[in-house]
């Protein structure tokens, strides 16, 4: 009998990640990847300026997490591995950079600590946080709006709005706080405060930093190397991969309960559709396209992933020449707080923090920093040469930099990152259920349970289980 027919709706890397842990399993499917846009990787993207190579997208891994580094690793990348030489970044308040102290995304642990950042009265009302009743949560929350109760809003304002604006580049005062820190968010059941809640974890993290094992990784001369690998990968495995191919619809046969039932998706021009016949289906696109392809084959899904909201942004990513670097500008970079009024909301210095790309760089110092978060669409209005004049300009007043710019290149993220608003995990829930009583359909991505791409490589996995345990059972109707 002929293999059975999987497609894969999407090819990013939570679509990679789902083909290839079909590919590389028992019995293999016949795979195929439809990619709406010409290329593939979503988010992880890269390019060269003024010939050194950068990420135009995400450019590390979550190495405490497994999943990413051990896709990684198994796509012949392991000998290409780095680690950050610094990530000690900072915060830019006022007049100058300084140190972010520490906390549990953007939590504080120690409200001594805060003074510089948050002055003498606000971190008095973070040491105040003790004496409060005790959180006992029962049900999710706003992050930014909670911790604004029980600490004082300066501790969202300046910590945890720039703290998750980098992850989300989003709202704290929206976001939930189950899906965005689900550790904290289940310590704040039973801890008697919120500083005993981010003290208690803070000291499990230098734990296990102890051990010497970084937090981050990325890959020598990029983490979008990683697409690429793993095109090559499945391609000489067989799995066919076709781009420009946009999916508008996903139905299914009347004959579900039977071996010979199938997904039909719906392709090509609308006067003369084109019918891909499957029989598994992994959706692994934002929640807007999975919205509007699964209108009629589970509407619950639909209707729910048709409310996740997604912000836009764009990276400017600008080269300049090493002797031109501001003495001052140490550490790996530095996050802006939304309310400080500035242009960027972050950034990165390549060239400290990936010694690959101070070398790759050679006389030039790459950086890269980033503008737009949620409700901040006009921002990104404004033209290329515009932005990248914009993110300059910050950059003069944050660390001095005063020196022509060797090139630049600004990257549009629109509708990039999904919000884990108040309730996610719960909608997450409802969809999951919803597609799970669809036999052979499965979905995963960032708009589930982890924007980062160890979560995505870790939800595509998950999906490709759930689809091989389908294809498992038609085999023994079957036989």
């Amino acid at each position: 009998m002929d293999a059975r027919a999987v497609v894969v709706v999407g090819g990013g890397i939570s679509g990679l990640a789902a083909a290839y842990a079909l590919a590389t399993g028992p019995n293999p499917p016949r795979i195929t990847v439809l990619e709406g846009s010409p290329r593939l990787g979503g988010k992880l993207a890269g390019d060269v300026l003024e010939g050194v190579p950068v990420d135009l997208g995400a450019e590390s891994v979550l190495a405490r997490r497994p999943e990413a580094v051990e896709l990684i690793k198994a796509v012949g990348l392991g000998e290409e591995i780095v680690h950050p030489a610094t990530t000690s970044a900072g915060l830019w308040v006022g007049d100058r950079i300084r140190a972010i102290p520490p906390t549990v995304m953007g939590v504080p642990v120690d409200p001594a600590e805060t003074v510089d950042v948050l002055g003498e009265e606000a971190a008095a009302r973070v040491a105040r946080e003790r004496e409060l009743s005790a959180p006992a949560l029962t049900e999710d929350v706003a992050i930014g709006r909670y911790v604004a109760e029980r600490m004082g809003p300066a501790v969202t304002s300046k910590l945890i709005d720039p703290l998750l604006g980098g992850v989300y580049a989003g709202r704290a005062e929206e976001i939930s706080l189950a899906a965005a820190v689900p550790e904290l968010y289940a310590k704040l059941k039973t801890a008697p405060s919120l500083l005993a809640a981010t003290a208690e974890m803070r000291a499990t993290s230098q734990r296990r930093a102890s051990d010497g094992s970084p937090v981050f990784a990325g890959i020598r001369g990029g983490i979008n190397r990683l697409i690429q690998a793993l095109e090559a990968d499945l391609t000489a495995r067989g799995v066919e991969i076709r781009r420009s191919t946009t999916v508008r619809r996903i139905t299914r046969t009347a004959d579900t309960g039977t071996v010979g039932g199938h997904f039909v998706l719906e392709t090509g021009p609308v006067p003369a559709p084109q019918l891909i016949h499957a029989d598994a289906v992994i959706l692994a696109t934002p929640a807007t396209p999975a919205a509007r392809m699964l209108a009629d084959l589970v509407p619950t899904a639909s209707t729910e992933l048709a409310a996740i909201d997604y912000a836009s942004m764009a990276i400017v990513t600008l080269a300049v020449r090493k002797t031109d670097w501001p003495a001052g500008a140490t550490g790996s970079g530095f996050l802006v707080p939304s309310d400080e009024g500035r242009t960027i909301k972050a950034a990165t210095y390549s060239h400290a923090k990936w010694q690959w790309s101070s070398e790759a760089g050679g006389e030039l110092a790459v950086l890269r920093t980033s503008v737009g978060r949620l409700g901040e669409e006009y921002v990104l209005q404004r033209s290329d040469e515009e932005l990248t004049a914009l993110a300059i300009a910050d950059l003069r007043t944050a660390i001095g930099l005063d020196a022509p710019v060797a090139g630049s290149l600004v990257t549009r993220w629109g509708g990039a990152l999904p919000q884990y608003a108040v309730g996610h995990l719960g909608r997450v829930d409802r969809v999951e259920a919803a597609v799970a009583d669809e036999a052979g359909l499965a979905v995963c991505g960032a708009a589930y349970r982890g924007v980062g791409i160890a979560a995505c490589v870790a939800s595509g996995a998950q999906a490709a289980t759930r689809v091989r345990t389908h294809l498992d059972a038609l085999a023994t109707m079957a036989r």
